[in-house]
């Protein structure tokens, strides 16, 4: 089949099954060799990328310790909270670590999303439901309440607003803009958010903390840079950005999801077939995709619509053959 004919099987199969897809890039030996846009948007198009916001921060907390502002991943959270230590024993259990692979415990078995929402501390929130006598070192994957403990740690080890911190040392060497803190006032604003396409920020709780789970808007040429950066092994345009230490660590297993079978690294998704690789995913079908042997990344921006279909679907079946031979 030739190569034309298999990008329009491509594009067929996303307008038929993947119809919320935004924008797709896929780069190959560092070139992009593919850049597409659906649904009315464009290349400047932002897009709520829901939980690849958390593989953002974890690039964050790695140049973090790489500047000295924290010790290691074994740092306890404690450290870093002396003001709730005393109150939440958990605390002083709970290292740095087990937030980075969802291997912390909480005290809820279902996400009380509702009074997180309304909180207007949602580190202290957080922090309130670590521990409650389960096991540390057990995966419990926290899709929403719970990782904003990181943003906490972030802020109170370098002094500066996730946003600044990533502005000065990731997004700017990366010519990726994110303009401002975005801060719902109603449930709406949040709804209408998660389908907007043009608005450049991320999401912040009243006290200006930016979330960790959720929340970044990004283009889709933005994550490709971001998968870009990690198949670098850390580098961009000849500068280190984050140590290659850094992006080993994180992109390798440190814990199971056993239920599903999935390996998780330092708060991304370990490739589980005989192809290296690792993928930062988002609800609604938000994707940054590295496939370290082909050397290749895939990022799909998508407008949330629930239930999204697989992305690695996708990827595996359309994208890879059209361009692993390139």
């Amino acid at each position: 089949m030739e190569h034309k004919e298999k990008i329009a099987d491509l594009e067929h199969a996303i307008l038929k099954d993947y119809s919320n897809i935004a924008g797709m890039v896929v780069m190959k030996d560092g070139k992009t060799v593919y850049e597409k846009y659906f649904n009315n948007c464009t290349e400047n198009s932002h897009i709520h990328v829901f939980s690849v916001t958390k593989s953002i921060l974890s690039i964050l907390i790695g140049i973090a310790i790489d500047k000295g502002y924290m010790k290691s991943v074994d740092q306890k959270v404690s450290d870093f909270f002396p003001e709730y230590a005393a109150s939440n024993r958990s605390l002083h259990d709970v290292m740095l670590k087990n937030l980075l692979t969802m291997t912390a415990p909480y005290k809820y078995w279902f996400a009380p999303y509702k009074k997180y929402f309304m909180s207007d501390d949602w580190v202290q929130f957080s922090l309130d439901l670590l521990g409650g006598g389960r096991q540390v070192g057990k995966f419990r994957y926290a899709p929403v309440v719970g990782p904003d403990i990181l943003s906490g740690i972030l802020v109170k080890a370098t002094g500066q607003s996730v946003l600044t911190f990533a502005r000065d040392n990731l997004f700017q060497p990366l010519d990726i803009s994110v303009e401002d803190n975005i801060i719902f006032h109603s449930k709406e604003e949040q709804l209408a958010f998660n389908q907007a396409t043009g608005i450049s920020g991320w999401v912040a709780d009243p006290k200006g903390i930016n979330s960790a789970a959720w929340g970044l808007t990004l283009r889709a040429m933005d994550m490709a840079k971001i998968g870009q950066l990690l198949l670098n092994g850390g580098i961009w345009n000849g500068k280190r950005i984050v140590s290659e230490r850094w992006v080993a660590e994180s992109t390798s297993e440190q814990s199971r999801w056993k239920q599903r079978n999935l390996p998780y690294g330092y708060l991304w998704w370990i490739s589980n077939d005989e192809e290296p690789g690792y993928a930062a995913m988002g609800d609604g079908g938000n994707i940054i995709y590295v496939n370290t042997e082909r050397n290749l990344v895939v990022a799909i921006a998508s407008i949330f619509a629930p239930r999204a279909k697989d992305r690695i679907e996708l990827i595996k079946k359309y994208i890879e053959p059209i361009f692993k031979q390139m």
